[in-house]
């Protein structure tokens, strides 16, 4: 009968006889939530570690992917510039041909030339020569 009337107080004894505000089983399932909650904040601490973990790979490997890409640009840059020099210096190599093509026929036309008046003066000399 006292134990009902404390109940009814909000008064209980738990398994070592102290006076208690709550319910033996109020207590109990307040302590396991405790415990749990400890449990909770420790995985939660853990997960954040790993996702700690995780973020700095990620950024060792960004930072590795934006070194290889600025290479790939640098390369492919490289690639573009020499391609240009190529056409460039085929160009020039073009004006050139054109150039010494040019050369050759006007040191043929003047080799034409030049046979021609060889072989009028050799026929002028021939005449001089039978007169005598």
């Amino acid at each position: 009968m006292a134990d009902e009337a404390l109940a009814r107080a909000g008064l209980h004894f738990d398994e070592l006889n102290k006076i208690r505000v709550l319910e033996p089983e109020v207590a109990q399932q307040t302590k396991e939530l405790k415990e749990e909650c400890k449990e909770f904040v420790e995985k939660i601490g853990d997960f954040q570690k790993i996702v700690g973990t995780f973020i700095e790979m990620v950024d060792v490997v960004a930072k590795e992917v934006e070194q290889e890409k600025m290479k790939a640009i640098g390369a492919r840059n490289l690639l573009k510039s020499i391609a240009k020099q190529r056409e460039s210096q085929q160009q020039q190599l073009h004006a050139l041909i054109t150039e010494k093509r040019m050369q050759m026929e006007r040191l043929r036309i003047q080799q034409d030339a030049l046979l021609k008046e060889e072989a009028s003066q050799n026929e002028f000399i021939e005449q001089l020569i039978l007169q005598k």
